[in-house]
């Protein structure tokens, strides 16, 4: 992809997650999503070739850059930190993520499969090293464990977004960590 295409691509996301994170997905329009961007509506539909294509390529885009960062964690802090840090970072994403993964089934449903399932399995592994050092009560599953993580991360990162915008994102992850740290006997 050019360089050119790239800058473009980009300058459609950024409006979208703008106009989301005002108005909403419900009733946005490729024209409010150009002419945010100050484009052309055919440069969507050259690009994207839909609202539902860009939406699609936004949402993969966006839980690329989120696993890049929780794969380069190395320990569950690490992790909880890297994903607040991402929706500190990308607020409107955040918002968007909740709104959809939540709305069942949504427009974009088997997308975000997909993409939540490969999300959380960067979180099972890490859940799956604290069941290995005895640190998950009995009975307790990774994948149940995992899945109850991002969820905390996702909700707690729009909650502190939204509501709590005084705390610094070092309150939120000790908070979080602390409910970690309670999951089991501390080594």
């Amino acid at each position: 992809m050019s360089p050119r295409t790239q800058a473009t691509k980009q300058k459609l996301f950024d409006a979208t997650l703008r106009l989301a994170r005002t108005n909403g997905m419900v009733g946005l329009t490729v024209d409010d999503i150009a002419a945010e961007a100050g484009v052309a509506k055919g440069t969507v539909y050259y690009n994207f070739g839909s609202k539902d294509g860009l939406i699609d390529a936004l949402l993969r885009y966006g839980v690329d850059l989120l696993a890049d960062r929780l794969r380069k964690a190395d320990e569950v802090e690490d992790l909880v930190d890297a994903a607040l840090s991402y929706f500190a970072d990308y607020p409107a994403f955040a918002q968007l993520l909740v709104s959809e993964l939540w709305r069942t089934p949504g427009q974009w449903h088997e997308t975000l499969t997909l993409l939540r399932d490969d999300i959380v399995s960067i979180v099972k592994e890490h859940m799956q090293r604290l069941a290995d050092d005895g640190r998950l009560p009995a009975g307790v599953q990774t994948g149940t464990a995992a899945s109850a993580l991002f969820g905390t991360l996702l909700v707690v990162a729009l909650d502190w977004q939204v509501f709590q915008r005084q705390r610094t994102r070092d309150e939120v992850r000790e908070s979080v960590m602390l409910l970690v740290r309670g999951l089991g006997p501390n080594p």
